[in-house]
């Protein structure tokens, strides 16, 4: 009886490293896991260390070829986070930490690429809405703070590239990771010499580039060594985190959203080309190639969407039990007693483009309680991402609305489910998919291994199931009313208040 390859993919995340194996029709065989090392080199700084990075990679990796018999293991490929960048220099050898993605002191560089090279400019470029998490920000921040540095780099590499060199030697970037760059010209699919010129950026600095799923090479004899895969695996670009997550659960034509949900939320539609309207960088909208070919995508962010509710569990309830807290808002009828949540709580998600913003409750009463506003910021989160999906369809050339699949840890949230597929009086499909990145990841792996021939073959050679949740009938002309009578007017009416209070707030900047 033959036995099935195996495929592996790997995850680095912001909070852990994650490697599983998959069968090619993605049934889990090993996982493993472990956090990602996190350095605080000083107060709101934070870095990843490329050797510490490797060393957990190698253990996840060691933790699955321990468990399988690991001669099946025929592919891997790397997902990974957006944003953060290596410096090596002649000997491939690390000049600088990783400079994580949410590290804030590349602001001033964010400021100075936009009376330099116009934010406008920039997006109908990059596709991108200039934001200082970007890798071109970081590699101005060595250039501007580290220009000893700086003058003996010569490569860049994101996190997903630098494990893979890692694993095969070679380096390259996939289109997917170059779209978080700033560096990248998305329309003609090339590195944006006039942008790198315009800086006195050398283009060599960053990888060839190619498809996800491309063949780069296989493990080196070092490589095996340390992580028990064979010789003969192949290694294959793979991509940014949340785009193959995407892949992993068919998000790969134009119309389909995905809707990513865990401690920051995205909402993402598939195009079959990028948009040019300027308008929608300056509302903080970005834009990326699919790992999928001919396939590119918009986003929004919501960067404090399940983390609204932990920072409710955490400083209004001394961490109450999920299940106590969702009993309560469950008694609670829609809209919360008139109660009301922004939950911009690091900063304001699209369509505002505005780093000062803030979270907020409106319509506190003396019998306002714990339920209530609960409840209400289930409501926030669900009304924020509507916003976010019915802006961006707004725009022209994007393509009519066909379905929303959400997968993540706040999909395990039923009632937050509930009022979601409510306020978009629309079904949401929640994938049963617990790990889509990885699975995504090794599906790249799947076809630069020549397992499928094409990603259509891999996903059709799936096996997934899905949970279709269903708008509640009852409560949809409530949110409705809610929506466009107060959530829609409450980011605009608070701004000035929030843009005034910002500065009072800054000392320690």
């Amino acid at each position: 009886m033959s036995v099935a390859p195996l495929l592996v993919g790997l995850d680095i995340g912001t909070t852990n490293i994650k490697a599983l194996a998959f069968t090619p029709s993605g049934d889990t065989i090993a996982q493993s896991s472990i956090q990602t090392p996190t350095y605080i080199p000083r107060t709101g700084w934070a870095t990843y260390e490329p050797d510490a990075l490797w060393q957990a990679v190698t253990q996840v990796l060691k933790a699955i070829t321990s468990s399988v018999d690991r001669k099946h293991i025929v592919g891997v490929a790397v997902a990974s986070m957006g944003e953060a960048g290596v410096a090596l220099d002649m000997h491939n050898q690390p000049l600088y930490p990783f400079i994580a993605w949410f590290d804030p002191r590349t602001k001033p560089q964010a400021e100075w690429l936009a009376k330099t090279l116009d934010k406008d400019t920039l997006f109908n470029i990059t596709g991108l809405s200039l934001q200082p998490i970007f890798g071109l920000c970081k590699l101005l921040w060595l250039k501007q703070n580290e220009p000893d540095i700086f003058a003996r780099t010569v490569r860049w590499l994101n996190v997903a590239d630098y494990i893979a060199f890692r694993l095969c030697g070679e380096q390259a970037t996939d289109f997917s990771l170059a779209s978080r760059t700033l560096a990248l010209n998305i329309q003609q699919q090339r590195w944006a010499e006039d942008i790198l010129q315009a800086l006195d950026i050398p283009i060599h600095l960053y990888a060839p580039l190619c498809a996800s799923g491309t063949k780069l090479g296989t493990v080196t004899a070092e490589a095996a060594r340390v992580t028990g895969l064979p010789r003969s695996t192949t290694v294959a670009t793979g991509g940014h985190d949340h785009v193959c997550g995407a892949f992993a659960v068919g998000v790969t034509e134009p119309g389909k959203v995905l809707n990513s949900m865990g401690t920051a939320e995205t909402v993402f539609l598939t195009l079959d080309r990028p948009l040019t309207n300027s308008e929608i960088g300056r509302q903080g909208f970005t834009q990326g190639l699919h790992v999928v070919p001919n396939q590119s995508y918009i986003f929004g962010a919501l960067y404090t969407s399940g983390g609204s509710i932990e920072w409710f569990r955490h400083h209004l309830t001394d961490h109450l039990s999920y299940e106590i807290l969702m009993q309560e808002a469950q008694q609670v009828k829609p809209g919360s007693g008139g109660v009301c949540f922004l939950p911009h709580l690091q900063l304001a998600s699209p369509p505002y483009d505005d780093p000062k913003g803030r979270g907020a409750f409106i319509g506190l009463g003396a019998e306002i309680g714990r339920d209530a506003l609960f409840r209400s910021v289930l409501e926030g989160i669900a009304f924020d991402s509507r916003q976010m999906l019915e802006v961006m369809l707004t725009h022209g050339n994007v393509p009519q609305l066909k379905s929303i699949c959400a997968f993540g840890g706040s999909t395990r949230n039923r009632l937050l489910m509930d009022i979601k597929a409510t306020v978009l009086n629309r079904a949401i499909q929640v994938t049963e998919v617990s790990e889509a990145t990885c699975l995504g990841a090794a599906l790249l792996a799947g076809l630069g291994a020549g397992i499928y021939s094409d990603a259509a073959q891999a996903l059709a050679t799936l096996h997934t199931n899905t949970l279709t949740i269903e708008p509640i009938l009852d409560a949809v002309d409530q949110y409705e009313q809610l929506y466009t009578t107060v959530y829609q007017k409450l980011y605009s009416a608070l701004r000035p208040l929030h843009h005034s209070l910002y500065p009072l707030t800054q000392e320690g900047d």
